[in-house]
């Protein structure tokens, strides 16, 4: 039997339509995060962008396991869900008589979805506790779609979240000051670890642990000036 397997997608887009990206993260069956990647899509829209990411997730994994795919975008969950259906009976025309937009990508994710075991599950963006994998998602295609550039990575290396204020509204941590090894100030930005991981000094730090950029990773706020 093929474990089940957990994943969240996201897409992203500054100015809607401006520069957007996507991403994926990619867990176990106990939603323990394995692997990441993401991707710039130039000036586009907020949709492609979600749509991207779904497409680029299901080209990511076993089509003989089932998937549970976390979302934030009703539009890409009722695509697929809802209106894909009607969309192929009329021709791919909306019920308003216009073409559906985005066609091709729908398209393509309809024959990849063929024949998989997939489900759907709609979780809110942007919450104080909200869903872990979907936050991960986020910040992965918001840095791809702000700084137009690929990545990829495991779980030693995740993406991590901007905290949430209980307003829903993401907010940068205050910065903390670290000694520089000739006495002077720099100030670098800490957070809670949200997943246990490997600083760039080998050393690893537990969930919970506060962590702050350590070259292009994440570790000790210590070794900050170190790398």
């Amino acid at each position: 039997m093929v474990d089940r397997i957990i994943a969240a997608c996201d897409g992203a887009a500054k100015g809607n339509p401006g520069p957007a990206g996507w991403a994926y993260v990619i867990a176990d069956s106990s939603a323990a995060p394995q692997r990441w990647r993401a991707g710039a899509l130039g000036h586009s829209t907020n949709n492609v962008g979600e749509l991207t990411a779904l497409e680029q997730l299901l080209e990511a994994t076993d089509p003989a396991a089932p998937l549970e795919v976390r979302l934030d975008s009703t539009y890409t969950r009722d695509a697929v869900t809802k209106w894909l259906g009607n969309w192929k009976r009329n021709g791919w025309r909306t019920a308003g008589g216009k073409a559906v937009a985005n066609q091709e990508l729908i398209q393509h994710i309809d024959a990849l979805l063929t024949g998989r075991d997939v489900t759907f599950v709609y979780v809110a963006a942007h919450q104080v506790d909200g869903d872990p994998l979907n936050a991960i998602a986020d910040k992965a295609a918001s840095d791809a779609a702000r700084l137009q550039r690929d990545a990829s990575g495991t779980a030693a290396d995740l993406p991590v979240p901007d905290p949430v204020t209980p307003a829903g509204r993401t907010k940068a941590s205050k910065p903390a000051r670290a000694k520089t090894a000739t006495g002077g100030d720099t100030t670098a930005r800490t957070l809670a670890a949200r997943y246990p991981g490997t600083c760039p000094c080998s050393r690893p730090y537990a969930k919970g642990d506060k962590i702050t950029k350590v070259g292009s990773s994440w570790g000790h706020p210590e070794c900050a000036t170190a790398f």
